[in-house]
C-alpha cells in the first residue's frame, strides 16, 4: 500500500473527491486519511487547514503505520535557494537539514536513529519523473525552517550556502517515518525563488501563480504512481 502527504499544492485537487474517508484516532490526536483500492492520502495540513508550524505530524504519521502502507511519497512545495533551480522545476531531495523544533516519538525514552532518506523510494520517484518527462533534479538538500512566516533575505543568504531548497515540513515527517521504519521519499515542486535570491520582490501573488501551474503536473504524477 502505498501513501501520499500532501499540503498546500493539493488544497483544490479534486483527484481524491471519491476516496473513502476515515478518521483515525491516535495517542497525539485524531487525524484525517482517505483510501481508495492500494491508495492512503493524508491532507496534512487537515480540514480546515492549519498552518505549518501547527501541523499533527505525529496523528499523521501514527496513522500511517497504523495502515501498515509500504511506501510514502510526500509532496512539498518549496522555494528555491538556487538560481538555476527555476519555478515549476520539480527536486527529489536526497537529504534535509532542519535545526528547529524536530519532532520524535521518543519523548519519553532514550532511543536514536540515523535519519537518511530511502534510496528505493527516491529511486521509484525519479523513474516516474523520467517517464513523465518532467524536469527535476535527483538530488537536493531540503532545508526546513518553521513557518509560517517566509524567510528574511539575510536568513536566505546564510541558507542557500547551505541547501537547495525550503519548506516547512518535509524533515518533520521524514524523521518521523524514519522513527517507524516506513520507507519515505519527496516529490519537491519549486513554487517561487526564496526571498531576495531575485532582484524581484518575492509576493504571494506570483507564489500562487507558480502553484497553479505545478499542480496539473503533480496530479499527473500521484495518478501514475497509483496505477
Amino acid at each position: 500500500m502505498k501513501a501520499i502527504i500532501g499540503g498546500s499544492s493539493l488544497f483544490q485537487t479534486r483527484i481524491f473527491d471519491n476516496w473513502k474517508e476515515k478518521n483515525i484516532r491516535t495517542p497525539f490526536g485524531e487525524t484525517s486519511i482517505r483510501i481508495k483500492g492500494n491508495g492512503v492520502f493524508v491532507q496534512r495540513h487537515g480540514i480546515p487547514p492549519v498552518a505549518p508550524h501547527r501541523i499533527n505530524h505525529r496523528a499523521n504519521v501514527w496513522a500511517l503505520k497504523e495502515m501498515k502502507v509500504e511506501m510514502v511519497i510526500s509532496i512539498n512545495s518549496v522555494g528555491s535557494l538556487k538560481l538555476k533551480l527555476k519555478p515549476g522545476v520539480f527536486v527529489i531531495p536526497h537529504d534535509f537539514i532542519s535545526f528547529w523544533d524536530i519532532p520524535t516519538f521518543y519523548e519519553s525514552e532514550m532511543k536514536n536513529i540515523v535519519p537518511v532518506m530511502d534510496e528505493n523510494v527516491r529511486d521509484f520517484i525519479i523513474k516516474t519523473c523520467k517517464e513523465l518527462n518532467f524536469t527535476f533534479k535527483e538530488k537536493g538538500i531540503y532545508v526546513q525552517t518553521r513557518g509560517p512566516r517566509f524567510e528574511t533575505k539575510a536568513e536566505i543568504n546564510f541558507l542557500k550556502k547551505i541547501g537547495d531548497i525550503v519548506g516547512m515540513t518535509m524533515a518533520s515527517e521524514a524523521t518521523l517515518c524514519m522513527e517507524y521504519d516506513l520507507p519515505y521519499g519527496s516529490l519537491c515542486s519549486i513554487d517561487n525563488y526564496c526571498h531576495g535570491i531575485t532582484k524581484e520582490p518575492l509576493t504571494l501573488e506570483e507564489l500562487e501563480k507558480n502553484w497553479k501551474k505545478n499542480v496539473k503536473n503533480i496530479e499527473t504524477f500521484i495518478e501514475k504512481i497509483l496505477k
